[in-house]
């Protein structure tokens, strides 16, 4: 049973990150997998679970289900693409949550059916197996214990090990092997005659089960069991989403959540069969184990307003490194789930040995629990979370097991619990995590079903947007950059007229790229909240009008590319951050060939990345990735920040260079001139000097890297790392890789307008390269004069290299004006030294010219 509960465990991660590849990663296609797979087990558990208690050969029965789970898993790698493509078209571009629902839900459970049917079969099976060890007194506790300990390996060994090192298929054929084995272990562990034995048990027990259901006692187990199930699994939902405003939310954070749950469940199974099926009155310790529960999950949702403190005491405790940064984020979990599954698993095994005494057979019983749990994810996911705050919500859970128990209302182990759940009530905040500066105050918040978007302003005015209080979705001091991502990969196109943005954040980008008069915009974002929030930064581009040519679309990126009909001139995907949950498959081979096919003919496309967030070794694995898609791909750069820099990766439906006529024409042509210089871009060579490698240059960085696809997604598995424990600064790791790539104006360029062009371009490049690595060891002051003296000389000898390059230029400009106010002759010396530089730069000799008029 511990074999077959790693499997079943072992499935249910992998079939979740290979559904996820057609229904998208919005929030009702995330639970309707977690309900359809307990659907199944629920169905299996009634139908073949029921049957297999009343056979004669409950051990052939066992085999049998063993060996169907491997026979369908190994056909759902035939079947899965097949059925993936269907339904894709099925759900739509962009379907209600009720009609994605009920696609995804019924579409996952009839895909895995055959296998997750029998699975619910196994246990009942075994259960039937073990009967002959205790005859009519068994215990089902542990089976449940040993399969459930076993689920908890399953999970941490196939997240943590297994797909990361085997990839997806390779990880279900492990589980398929262990199916087998199960299957081939088990007959040659019984004899023909025990089975005859177990045979006659279960006959004997028939006759007596038809008279015991209709009793009162037995409809009240049936009901506690379904009541029971619908709580721990809608509790386990509710507090994974309050987590996940204090966690990483990585692929990690949900196996090691699911295993800290299980391994609760488990141990009280364990705790059950060891030392409270013997010597209590059933319904008084029924009684008993509901209150307790009632107390302990109280105990968990109050742990949850602590969570932050714990996890950052955990983290001091357990130092540096990923091991303990994972580990960390454990502790408020071990607190939230630690007594409340202890108490759900012994439960769950005193009401199994509840019904067997009724007549009621276990894989009914099991059925009734599971097919109940399988209502929670949309009940009290989808409906009663949004609607209620999580906090209203974990309350209810604990009033109704509290509930369940009326008969005992007496005594304190019931209302004691019921009358703290009143309190918290009244007293305690939501369960809402807001970082507010000092002087700072909460714009909007707004709690979704998979996140909280919260929009924060400091007290300089500065507004940030953030997913689950932990990423930062952009801000209002970035609103330069945001435009630079819209602008550089549309003025390499000759004249685009329909851009396709994926991912929202701020809104600022693809409002941006709205201003053209001339371009139809769509934008793609995964969250509603966040397309609610992102007005409150969009509306600042263009002083609040409306953009007409916008269509916000709340809809999976990955979906919507696979789905939608439309060409599109220019696609540019936002810098997703790779550690979290889901984003990696926006990295993937796949992903890329299929924005590919949505290009026009001489379509461009750019996949900003967060170098800040990225490793050497992930970078090198999504590179490797898009020149799969794109082998002539190159890369540019949104900014010269050291802190926060934005890698672009280029490429176009057709192979060739760019035409720098065309550049020029096409920012001639621009209904919005002032506003793209403005950006840094007001000419042919600031848009071409943005570029950092060429096509041979990023086949050498990402020579030998193992390129992220569906079945082998190393950037989710890998990304995390630098998340938890970053081992080096982004400034450090940006350098670095400016010092590995390079560029050549041939590779690049066509068309120049002149000889000198190409040189001036090479030069160009150089001086920015020079300029980002002059600011490594800058120390901001408040004083210029500070200020000059560290950056004066460097800034100047860019200059040399490139009159050209303005990045350089316009900070002296800047400090200048600021040291006249106390050191004229010092400030003159400087525009002096400007105006030489870039005579063609009319600025430095304005201002000098006003300094010479005040004299």
């Amino acid at each position: 049973m511990a074999m077959s509960g790693f499997a079943g465990l072992g499935y249910q991660v992998v079939w979740t990150e290979q559904c996820a590849q057609w229904q998208g990663h919005e929030s009702a296609a995330v639970l309707a997998v977690v309900a359809a797979f307990f659907g199944g087990l629920g169905v299996g558990a009634l139908t073949l679970g029921a049957r297999l208690e009343n056979s004669v050969r409950p051990v052939h029965g066992y085999a049998g289900c063993e060996l169907a789970i491997a026979i369908w898993s190994f056909l759902l790698a035939s079947l899965m693409p097949l059925f993936s493509a269907w339904a894709l078209r099925l759900t739509g571009l962009a379907p209600t949550p009720l009609w994605q629902w009920s696609v995804t839900f019924f579409g996952t459970f009839v895909l895995l059916l055959p296998a997750t049917a029998a699975m619910g079969a196994t246990l009942p099976a075994m259960q039937r197996i073990a009967a002959r060890l205790e005859g009519e007194g068994q215990s089902i506790a542990a089976l449940y214990a040993a399969n459930t300990f076993g689920a908890v390996l399953g999970v941490l060994g196939v997240a943590f090990w297994l797909i990361p090192n085997w990839g997806l298929a390779r990880s279900a054929e492990l589980c398929m092997a262990i199916n087998l084995l199960c299957g081939v272990a088990s007959l040659g562990a019984f004899s023909r005659r025990s089975e005859a034995a177990v045979g006659a048990r279960a006959r004997t027990r028939t006759s007596k089960r038809f008279d015991a259901n209709a009793t009162t006692g037995a409809r009240r187990i049936l009901f506690r069991l379904a009541t029971t199930g619908l709580l721990g699994i809608g509790y386990e939902v509710l507090v994974v989403r309050v987590l996940g405003q204090v966690t990483e939310d990585t692929v990690y954070t949900f196996a090691l959540l699911l295993a800290v749950y299980l391994v609760g469940s488990a141990a009280g199974a364990a705790g059950y069969q060891r030392w409270l099926r013997i010597g209590w009155k059933r319904e008084r310790l029924a009684d008993a184990l509901l209150g307790t529960l009632a107390t302990a999950c109280l105990f968990g949702t109050a742990s949850l307003w602590a969570a932050e403190r714990v996890k950052a005491v955990a983290l001091d405790a357990l130092g540096g490194g990923v091991p303990a940064a994972i580990a960390a984020e454990a502790a408020p979990a071990l607190l939230a789930f630690g007594p409340a599954t202890l108490v759900m698993g012994a439960l769950f095994s005193h009401l199994a040995r509840s019904a067997n005494a009724a007549g009621i057979g276990f894989g009914r019983a099991l059925a009734v629990n599971t097919l109940a749990a399988a209502a929670a994810p949309a009940l009290l996911g989808v409906m009663l979370a949004p609607a209620l705050g999580p906090k209203w919500a974990l309350l209810l859970v604990d009033v109704g097991y509290a509930a369940l128990a009326w008969r005992a209302w007496s005594r304190p182990v019931v209302w004691v619990p019921a009358g703290f759940a009143l309190l918290l009530a009244l007293v305690a905040p939501p369960l809402a995590f807001i970082d507010i500066p000092d002087g700072g105050h909460v714009v909007s918040y707004q709690d979704g079903v998979m996140a909280a978007v919260s929009v924060v302003e400091d007290a300089e005015g500065v507004a940030r947007l953030r997913i689950n209080n932990r990423a930062q979705e952009g801000s209002s001091v970035t609103q330069r950059v945001d435009g630079r991502q819209a602008w550089l990969p549309l003025l390499l196109h000759p004249a685009p007229r329909r851009a396709l943005f994926l991912g929202l954040g701020t809104g600022v980008t693809a409002s941006s790229a709205a201003e053209d008069p001339t371009l139809e915009v769509d934008a793609v974002e995964l969250l509603p909240e966040v397309l609610t929030a992102s007005s409150h930064f969009a509306n600042s581009v263009a002083d609040g009008a409306a953009y007409p040519r916008l269509h916000l679309v709340a809809a999976d990126a990955r979906r919507y590319v696979r789905v939608s009909e439309r060409s599109y001139d220019v696609i540019v995907a936002d810098n997703y951050h790779p550690a979290r949950s889901g984003s990696g498959s926006l990295y993937t081979v796949e992903h890329f060939g299929a924005v590919r096919a949505r290009l026009a003919p001489g379509g461009v496309f750019c996949q900003w990345l967060p170098l800040h967030q990225l490793d050497r070794e992930t970078l090198r694995s999504i590179v490797r990735s898009f020149l799969v898609a794109y082998p002539e791909a190159s890369a540019l750069i949104a900014n010269n920040s050291l802190e926060t820099p934005v890698f672009g990766l280029i490429g176009r439906r057709d192979v060739g260079r760019f035409d720098v006529a065309a550049v020029y024409q096409r920012l001639a042509r621009l209904a919005l001139p002032g506003r793209v210089a403005g950006l840094g871009l007001e000419d042919a060579l600031a848009v071409l000097g943005s570029f950092v490698a060429g096509p041979e240059a990023l086949r050498k960085f990402a020579a030998n890297a193992i390129a992220n696809t569906d079945d082998l997604p190393v950037v989710a598995y890998r990304a995390p790392r630098i998340t938890y424990a970053p081992d080096s600064s982004p400034r450090d790791r940006f350098i670095a890789l400016l010092s590995e790539l390079s560029v050549e104006p041939g590779q690049l360029i066509a068309g120049a307008p002149d000889a000198t062009w190409p040189g001036r371009l090479a030069a160009y490049w150089l001086a920015r390269d020079r300029f980002i690595e002059s600011g490594r060891d800058v120390r901001l002051s408040p004083r210029v004069e500070d200020m000059l003296a560290q950056v004066q000389q460097p800034l100047l000898s860019v200059l040399q290299l490139s009159p050209d390059f303005r990045p350089a230029y316009d900070p002296l400009l800047a400090m200048a004006r600021a040291l006249a106010r106390s050191n004229v002759s010092g400030a003159r010396s400087l525009l002096t030294e400007l105006t030489q530089l870039q005579p063609a730069r009319h600025d430095a000799a304005q201002v000098l010219a006003q300094l010479d008029a005040h004299r």
